[in-house]
């Protein structure tokens, strides 16, 4: 554990990686429009959302760090994930709504994006790696699974509402299909879409292996499914609004347990 990344161990075949709830930004990044801009597009919550998965025995990894800083999911070469899509990058300069996030002339140089690299990238990875390692040792098959959020309504990135679930699973090749219909099974309640427009980032599509015994899943919520989309932003965290969400989500989470198990 950091002062930005946060590893509680579990030994249960489960890893839940929350790249993307942080924000937090170090000091030494500057030239930022402002910290309200740069904060915007956090996954508001999601440790919040996902903290009883702990009592499941599952190992969580939460980075602080917020994703304008680096994308913890993203591939490190630059590559996109979404040809012909928009998107954000590594190092992001734009918000999801297109608007700038630095100051004209101040955007991260080559040598800089290399500096957050080395310093909160690699290290997310290499402990997300070491507990994919460790759990794969004790257990003839695992599940990553990775834990998202996003507004309902971003124009930029996809027409109209987003549906309340969105499963990725890199068009199967991440996991069993198995897997997926029956984690969308617990989703048939409400709007859900299996590798729609979020077919799962760079860390599904990474480590997923199911040939050897690792399946990674993306999960994007639509932030309204557990807090207010229409007030202040960032969104208060309400336990009593989230309760419903997390009923599901624990269900999905104790699937994703005896998938693994019955392997």
């Amino acid at each position: 554990m950091t002062d930005w990344l946060i590893v509680e161990r579990g030994d249960a075949p489960l890893v839940v990686s929350i790249p993307h709830a942080g924000m937090l930004i170090p000091e030494d990044v500057h030239g930022l429009v402002s910290r309200e801009q740069a904060t915007h597009d956090a996954d508001h919550h999601v440790e919040k959302l996902y903290a009883f998965a702990r009592g499941m025995g599952a190992t969580i990894l939460h980075s602080r760090i917020s994703r304008t800083v680096i994308d913890l999911n993203r591939d490190p070469s630059g590559k996109s994930l979404y040809p012909g899509q928009a998107t954000t990058g590594l190092c992001p300069v734009t918000s999801f709504d297109g608007e700038p996030l630095y100051v004209a002339g101040a955007e991260p140089s080559a040598a800089e994006i290399l500096r957050r690299r080395s310093c909160y990238f690699d290290p997310y990875h290499a402990a997300l790696r070491g507990e994919i390692d460790r759990l794969r040792a004790l257990h003839p098959a695992i599940v990553l699974y990775d834990a998202h959020s996003i507004r309902s309504h971003v124009p930029r990135l996809f027409d109209g509402e987003l549906p309340q679930f969105n499963i990725g699973s890199f068009d199967g090749a991440s996991c069993d299909p198995a897997l997926t219909n029956a984690i969308a099974a617990h989703c048939a309640s409400a709007s859900h879409v299996v590798n729609g427009r979020f077919k799962g980032g760079w860390i599904t599509r990474h480590y997923g292996a199911p040939m050897h015994g690792i399946h990674a899943v993306q999960m994007e919520l639509s932030i309204r499914g557990y807090a207010a989309e229409d007030g202040a932003w960032p969104p208060p965290w309400d336990p009593v609004r989230a309760a419903p969400m997390q009923a599901m989500l624990g269900a999905i989470l104790a699937t994703c347990l005896d998938f693994a198990k019955d392997q």
